[in-house]
């Protein structure tokens, strides 16, 4: 099993108290364990990969739907329309990955890195992330209804048109990345850090931002749609 160190006690990496007093997101720091290449050729539906390194793999249209990777490596693999429903993905770390309309509904992602990602359209509704990082890259229209999302950060990526929708996320933070027009509709928030967001455009549901901390120049910058959420007509003096 890849070894990780949790640092607990270290404020935003060990759960304990981050700035301002919110509670900071446990972070994964995998190390696995020597690898062996991948050389089956293709997924397989309920596959069990333990200990692989997949490198450049193309696996556009496979199927592996409620397979387990466990103390994996996936580096530069392009994900095309790749069927990975109800899959686990444990103690792994996932680089440069490329790909459109990849399927991870219900899937689970825990102890996992994500660094680099070049996706679009990800089907991520219904999972469940637990202590994951997703640092750089560029992830268009993600697809999180009704996950659950606890340690998790993103960190440095660009999110376009996320789509929280029913989602919970508890200790969730954003750190120099960028959200376009994100929806929060019926989202539940708890522990929850916008204040290093470079960029937070909520499109829907600014109305659930209970349970999320956020900087007075966001604020500032979100006054015009709260007031429209409120009713609030804003005008100048005569």
């Amino acid at each position: 099993m890849a070894r990780r160190a949790m640092g607990e006690g270290r404020p935003g990496r060990g759960g304990g108290p981050g700035r301002g007093g919110v509670k900071g997101a446990r972070r994964p720091e995998v190390r696995l364990p020597p690898l062996e290449p991948f050389r089956d050729g293709g997924l397989e539906p309920d596959g069990d990969y333990d200990g692989l390194e997949f490198r450049e793999e193309d696996l556009t249209g496979q199927d592996g739907a409620g397979a387990r990777f466990m103390d994996c490596a996936l580096t530069g693999c392009a994900l095309d329309e790749t069927r990975l429903h109800h899959a686990r993905i444990l103690d792994s770390v996932l680089t440069g990955l490329r790909g459109v309309g990849t399927d991870l509904a219900e899937s689970t992602l825990r102890d996992v890195e994500l660094v680099d990602a070049r996706l679009g359209g990800v089907q991520l509704h219904g999972a469940v992330l637990e202590r994951v990082v997703i640092r750089g890259g560029k992830i268009d229209y993600l697809n999180l209804r009704k996950a659950k999302l606890k340690d998790v950060v993103f960190e440095g990526c660009v999110l376009v048109e996320p789509d929280f929708g029913g989602a919970r996320l508890e200790r969730v933070e954003f750190v120099d990345c960028a959200l376009k027009g994100v929806d929060l509709t019926g989202v539940t928030l708890a522990e929850v850090d916008l204040r290093g967001a470079a960029e937070l455009d909520i499109a829907r549901g600014v109305d659930r931002l209970s349970g999320a901390v956020i900087s007075s120049g966001q604020l500032l910058d979100l006054a015009p749609v709260l007031a429209a959420q409120l009713g609030i007509r804003v005008e100048d003096g005569a």
